[in-house]
């Protein structure tokens, strides 16, 4: 299976405002042809546009998408942290359960 292409941010701007301000709209198999695109990505561009201009619901705004990964990231590392900090805390643990010196019993 081939890896998913990337296209530059130009040419998905440049895309969506064909796509916008062309009227009768352009059929996206043709317009996918004309560009060298993917329909199904290109299709995607033009749904991100309308979500980011507030015109789709259902469907995240590429700031939300940016927020979400930062997010992830924090939680992943978070996680990663709070298994260091569990695995750390079981080595430290007192072997018996017997009082011992500096522990504050007389």
């Amino acid at each position: 299976m081939a890896a998913p292409r990337k296209y530059s941010l130009e040419l998905r701007e440049r895309a969506v405002r064909m796509f916008r301000t062309v009227d009768p709209k352009p059929q996206i198999k043709k317009l996918a042809v004309d560009l060298g695109v993917h329909p199904k990505a290109l299709r995607g561009w033009f749904r991100q546009a309308e979500a980011d201009a507030g015109e789709r619901d259902g469907r995240l705004t590429t700031d939300e998408r940016a927020v979400r990964v930062t997010l992830r990231n924090e939680n992943a590392q978070l996680k990663r942290a709070n298994d260091a900090l569990r695995t750390a805390s079981a080595f430290s643990r007192p072997s018996s359960t017997r009082p011992g010196p500096g522990d504050g019993t007389h």
